[in-house]
């Protein structure tokens, strides 16, 4: 609810929205492709899971969504493009591979595009496992979860510096990037009245873009963008 809260806000800010169609990539139950259909964007939907699949066609049954079963690795054949919109959120540190996955989004967006790019931060992960105790994990770096079974802990998370070399490689430059869930996750008790939740709503909002809140963040929202020259090596990336 958190995380569809600051997107709601952030998506407007972060990208240049026209109405353009939208390639949704391991887009799940299609709580973001819902988003963007609702401002005329012809979404397609790409998500290996048969399961997810089946409940996001019955919940965007009214809406522009096209729909397609594939992993990412399958994107150049199943949904080559050039796209000029692209969202994958939170799909790279579930993959063995995610430097090469960042490649494959890359590799469809168009002179201009734009990817949005959400990862779960490697960076934020160590700094949960001192808050809750675990130092010699944390020491250790022993950071990786062991897939679905240990808690959701992705199996590759991620830190800005990789993001950042990895886009570089690929082309791509950093228009913007912001933190999400920046607080929530160290509350030593979670809000539990709704004037608690509005509070924490505000803060997030106010500091998720605001350095070095934002590199806290539990995920990492990024605007990737292939530009129509190529990119400058001076150019910075911003808040």
């Amino acid at each position: 609810e958190l995380r569809l809260a600051l997107l709601d806000r952030l998506l407007p800010e972060m990208l240049d929205l026209r109405g353009q169609p939208l390639l949704d990539v391991g887009g799940g139950l299609g709580q973001l492709a819902a988003w963007f259909a609702a401002r005329d964007h012809a979404v397609t939907l790409v998500e290996p899971s048969a399961e997810m699949l089946a409940r996001a066609r019955l919940a965007l049954a009214d809406e522009p969504v096209t729909f397609l079963q594939a992993p990412l690795q399958a994107l150049p054949e199943v949904a080559p493009g050039p796209w000029s919109l692209i969202a994958c959120h939170a799909v790279l540190e579930w993959l063995a591979d995610p430097r090469a996955a960042l490649a494959t989004l890359a590799g469809r967006l168009a002179p201009g595009g734009q990817l949005s790019l959400m990862v779960f931060n490697r960076d934020a992960l160590r700094f949960s496992n001192v808050v809750k105790g675990n130092l010699e994990k944390a020491l250790a770096d022993r950071l990786e979860g062991k897939g679905l079974r240990r808690r959701l802990t992705p199996i590759s998370p991620l830190t800005h510096a990789q993001v950042t070399a990895w886009s570089a490689e690929c082309g791509l430059e950093i228009r913007g990037v912001a933190g999400i869930r920046i607080f929530h996750d160290y509350l030593r008790r979670p809000a539990e009245s709704d004037a608690d939740r509005e509070a924490l709503l505000a803060l997030e909002r106010r500091y998720c873009r605001v350095d070095p809140h934002w590199r806290l963040g539990r995920y990492l929202l990024y605007t990737l963008v292939r530009p129509e020259s190529p990119p400058s090596a001076d150019r910075e990336p911003q808040p």
